[in-house]
């Protein structure tokens, strides 16, 4: 009974992120066997923040690997986060806050976007990162959403 309580908490967890709606691709190199290499635009509304969406570029791996799973993405992203709607906050938000991961291997490697609040300048900051370390540090990128002087950012 208490498993089972642990496995709907840690599902329940997982359903505040956000999850990834892919808004196109390009190809970019052909693959005789297997998908061709890509670069995917995938769209991530903010589970927490009404109003915001992210869109994420990155690559994706193709041929017979990449076609079955198998095939480890570069640990490359671009992001750009906007305003598509009213900006409102069902509740409050954490300082910092992970809004969204997704595994680009089997083994470990993740894409990773993290939303923190810059409260002096009223803007909610997206940080989008992969946990596996290259040369000392990760390959990231950033993209700030200013939101109105008007609306409080509520913090926990």
């Amino acid at each position: 009974m208490k498993a089972q309580w642990i496995v709907m908490a840690a599902l329940a967890g997982q359903t505040m992120l956000a999850h990834a709606e892919t808004v196109g691709s390009v190809d970019t190199a052909f693959k005789l066997i297997g998908p061709d290499h890509k670069v995917v635009v995938e769209a991530y509304d903010d589970p927490k923040v009404n109003g915001v969406t992210c869109y994420v570029s990155r690559a994706k791996t193709g041929g017979i690997s990449g076609g079955l799973g198998f095939a480890e993405d570069k640990a490359e992203a671009s992001i750009a986060c906007r305003q598509v709607g009213p900006i409102s906050f069902p509740g409050p938000l954490k300082q910092q806050d992970e809004v969204f991961n997704q595994s680009l291997s089997i083994l470990f490697k993740k894409l990773r976007i993290v939303r923190m609040v810059d409260q002096k300048r009223n803007a909610l900051v997206y940080l989008t990162y992969s946990d596996k370390l290259i040369d000392g540090s990760p390959k990231n990128s950033v993209t700030a959403v200013p939101v109105e002087r008007n609306i409080v950012i509520p913090l926990k």
